[in-house]
């Protein structure tokens, strides 16, 4: 396969594994780069940038491939140093960066100076034209189905990704509940150079996370997310369990939302040890998208993306050729 972002990224499938907290680490992303497509480390994932460099290092041990590194921009009261992060991995050698969140913009400078190719996460049209506008070589459109932050605009992939392709002159890539060869063959059709996806590369063999987790999103189906945070106008999709249902419940109480009322139920540190590391699904908060009602197995990355690119091309040569 070949379009502007295997081009870009030097890979050998338009397939992207987009960066998560906890879960994107070196196994992961190398195993997604030796099986063709572009693996990425979440930087906020190490607790430190020395920490990132070590990440890094391991990484480029297990894969001679490309592979990036997610630095997601989020409001804190205590915010990470992202330039030290950014820096680590720039230093590091790394030549692919995703981001999200807030604008990279104040990083644009020096990622151009070091020849950094800079995907931007958007979950919107209005957002994908500033990333073209600030100098960011492609656009990961974000649709509403997708795990974690699916913005406040409710867009589905169907509408949101022409929408975009109509207006961008970089390449875009399509994320947000895309799990299968048919839906990357439908994403191509609807102006995506290219697919990212989160949920599905957790339920494969190399993803660093419980095996109950990985288990779940197969038993699992299209229903089983829920969405918190619409009271903070911070919405969040994640698994439906009794965490996140009293979560939601609180939230629908009358008045304003107080976040002090929420944080012991979804701290991150409570999510990444019951539920990602100790294999409990309903004693924590984890993100996933609604393409749990599309995941059936626990493949290899490499399994994974062979499948959907043989079903891809068999949709588009067989079914859609066929029609016309």
């Amino acid at each position: 396969m070949k379009t502007r972002i295997t081009e870009m990224l030097g890979i050998k499938y338009p397939i992207i594994q987009g960066g998560m907290m906890w879960v994107g680490r070196a196994e992961l992303a190398a195993a997604v780069s030796n099986a063709g497509g572009l693996g990425i480390l979440t930087a906020l994932t190490q607790p430190t940038p020395d920490a990132l460099r070590l990440e890094i290092a391991r990484c480029r041990e297990m894969t001679d491939k490309p592979f990036g590194v997610n630095i997601t921009i989020l409001p804190s009261i205590n915010p990470p140093p992202y330039e030290e992060y950014a820096r680590a991995a720039v230093e590091s050698g790394v030549k692919i960066i995703e981001t999200a969140g807030r604008s990279p913009e104040q990083f644009m400078p020096y990622f151009k100076e070091h020849g950094v190719k800079v995907i931007h996460k958007c979950t919107s049209v209005r957002h994908a034209l500033k990333a073209e506008r600030i100098g960011c070589d492609a656009v990961s459109v974000d649709g509403f189905e997708c795990a974690g932050h699916p913005g406040e605009d409710d867009i589905t992939n169907l509408v949101l990704l022409p929408a975009a392709y109509a207006k961008l002159s970089i390449p875009m890539v399509a994320s947000g509940g895309i799990g299968n060869g048919q839906q990357m063959a439908a994403a191509f059709a609807l102006g995506a150079e290219g697919i990212n996806m989160g949920s599905r590369f957790v339920a494969t063999k190399e993803a660093p996370v419980h095996q109950n987790m990985k288990q779940a999103m197969v038993d699992a189906d299209e229903l089983q997310t829920t969405l918190m945070f619409r009271s903070l106008n911070n919405t969040v999709r994640v698994f439906k369990n009794p965490v996140s249902s009293q979560v939601v419940s609180i939230e629908a109480q009358a008045g304003d939302t107080d976040f002090k009322d929420l944080q012991p139920l979804v701290a991150g540190v409570r999510g990444r040890e019951r539920c990602i590391e100790g294999g409990d699904i309903d004693d924590g908060v984890w993100t996933v998208g609604m393409v749990m009602g599309l995941i059936h197995d626990i493949p290899s990355c490499e399994e994974l993306i062979e499948t959907m690119v043989k079903d891809c091309r068999e949709t588009v040569i067989n079914r859609l050729q066929g029609m016309m």
